[in-house]
């Protein structure tokens, strides 16, 4: 088919499908979609609430649990322990289909039913209480979107790391602090989009490096400083002056690193070993579109945060499948899994929430092990397929409208309005954030946070400016956070990994560290641009928008000054 522009029914903005979306679609046989790929992808997002974590008690054991539903929430929660027991029944919560009623109202009717795990933890993690969407991992703490990884606190977005504080899409890092859009780097601090170095700090696109600072734009270099070159001696000499366990002068480090970075020329986008591929953060990839995140994939297009997933449209956090579209925590080894979300290990799933090693679902919640099941009821696969085929047909004519009007038929996914999380709870308002009144103008929910229980005993500035001063009673000590009305501690751990690397105390809690690592990413977006080197005419799809500061190079015109 010819490319077709339509205007999205949430933003009213006009969007293209391609003539090869219309093959994808015709391929896993869905209509195309009415929304936008910005709009679809705040839907998926709202339906994952990754950092806002609270204290609660298992419904099935009642023991004490962290969970990601806050208090006022109609669900059952149950640990993870329980929920992957047979010491329950998802089908006992088993609804027949009403030709009278819009699909979504159903089933959001079987959600607010079913029991739903406390935490994403898939496969078998260790110590991990305070950790979300992880998978075989072992002492995580205060950490989201965690795979293979040991000793990782206060990160996100964490693949195949050990020792790791305060960091933020690294994969294959260790010993490292404050790390942001890096991999393979060992023993760095305040490093932002560099890989393979050691022993190195406050480095930008920087890579194969050791012993290296507030450099930038660097390519196998050693003993490097502001970008010049020094002895070994010279090196060490200097470094024994530059005190990042002050916090005061840590400070001002940071904010010439800042400087350094938007001097720096930057390459219109991070593609590393990659073909035919749009987007940012992509690596091992092949024929990759308007993507971001993306570590082994193939024929893949508006993706987020994907691990080897192929031949998928419209997939947010997944490891390993095919055949996705519009699905959010696609799960493991998965294929056809459609307009769901939270499932692992499905095989031609549509419209499901938290099933898991399951096929033929359709309109599901906590399924396990079963096969050929509508709203938790299981049939004959002849009288499946034909029920399934009239509730498509329904869900056609009877459509679910939003606040603002948007019709819901088959082939969208699930509105924000059924999201299990309050909007500002979920990704979205990380990615699209909204005033409290702009959400409830739309009919999505807000949850304003609740004050501390916690009583501060020390502010910030009462901390020791050096890392050597600090006692080992600072661990007890309860801090106030200066930007927020929260409170946080040092952990044993932390504490010995900070002296160990001579890093002055956090004055922040995690969760404003967060932010603030967040403002050095680009946006989920592409702009259309033209190169900035001078006497260039070459044009490209980036991430930084035209009124950003920073210096963006094509690719030619990129690797010739920095090679």
């Amino acid at each position: 088919m010819k490319p077709e522009t339509k205007k999205c029914q949430n933003c009213q903005k006009d969007f293209i499908i391609e003539s090869e979306d219309f093959n994808f679609y015709e391929k896993i046989k869905v209509p195309s979609p009415t929304f936008c790929p910005e709009c679809r992808m705040q839907r998926r997002m709202s339906f994952r609430n990754e950092r806002s974590l609270y204290k609660d008690t298992c419904d099935l054991c009642r023991s004490s649990i962290i969970s990601q539903y806050s208090a006022d929430k109609p669900f059952s929660v149950y640990c993870n322990q329980c929920w992957n027991s047979d010491r329950w029944d998802p089908m006992q919560y088993a609804q027949d289909y009403d030709f009278n009623k819009p699909f979504f109202v159903q089933f959001r009717e079987l959600m607010e039913k079913v029991p739903r795990i406390s935490l994403v933890q898939l496969s078998t993690n260790l110590n991990c209480d305070y950790a979300n969407y992880i998978t075989d991992c072992k002492n995580v703490y205060l950490s989201q979107s965690v795979t293979d990884s040991e000793n990782a606190f206060y990160s996100y977005s964490v693949d195949k790391c050990f020792d790791v504080f305060d960091c933020l899409h690294i994969k294959d890092c260790s010993q490292c602090y404050e790390n942001i859009d890096c991999a393979q780097n060992n023993h760095c601090k305040f490093m932002f989009c560099s890989r393979g170095c050691i022993n190195s700090s406050f480095l930008f696109d920087c890579i194969n490096c050791s012993d290296c600072f507030m450099s930038s734009n660097l390519r196998n270099k050693q003993f490097m400083i502001r970008n010049k070159q020094y002895s070994k001696e010279e090196y060490f000499s200097q470094m024994d002056k530059t005190k990042i366990d002050s916090f005061s002068e840590l400070v001002s480090l940071k904010k010439e690193f800042i400087s350094l970075v938007q001097q720096s020329i930057h390459r219109f986008a991070n593609l590393v070993k990659t073909t035919s591929c749009i987007g940012d953060n992509i690596s091992n990839a092949k024929n990759v579109k308007n993507s971001f995140d993306i570590t082994v994939g193939e024929d893949l297009k508006f993706c987020v945060r994907t691990l080897n997933i192929k031949d998928s449209y419209d997939v947010t956090g997944a490891v390993t499948g095919e055949l996705f579209y519009e699905a959010v925590v696609g799960g493991h080894e998965g294929s056809g899994v459609r307009f769901s979300s939270n499932n692992d290990t499905l095989r031609d799933v549509e419209y499901s929430d938290w099933c898991k090693n399951s096929s033929n679902l359709f309109g599901c919640v906590g399924v396990k092990n079963k096969e050929y099941c509508i709203l938790n009821r299981q049939y004959a696969k002849n009288e499946y397929e034909k029920l399934r085929a009239r509730i498509i047909e329904h869900m056609k004519k009877m459509s679910y409208l939003d606040a603002k009007g948007s019709k819901y038929l088959y082939g969208e996914f699930f509105p924000i309005t059924l999201s299990p999380f309050a909007y500002n709870e979920s990704m979205a308002e990380e990615h699209m954030p909204m005033t409290k009144k702009e959400t409830i103008d739309l009919g999505y929910s807000w949850l304003d946070p609740e004050p501390s229980p916690y009583t501060p005993t020390i502010t910030s500035k009462e901390l020791p400016d050096d890392i050597k001063s600090a006692p080992d009673s600072i661990t007890k000590e309860i801090i106030a956070c200066p930007s927020c009305d929260r409170v946080y501690r040092i952990l044993q751990s932390e504490l010995e990994f900070l002296r160990q690397e001579r890093i002055a105390l956090p004055r922040k809690c995690q969760e404003c560290r967060h932010k603030d690592r967040f403002v050095f990413r680009n946006p989920l977006k592409l702009w259309h641009r033209k190169c900035m080197n001078k006497g260039c005419a070459n044009e490209f799809e980036t991430s930084y928008a035209p009124d950003r500061p920073e210096i963006v190079y094509c690719e030619k015109c990129y690797q010739r000054e920095i090679y």
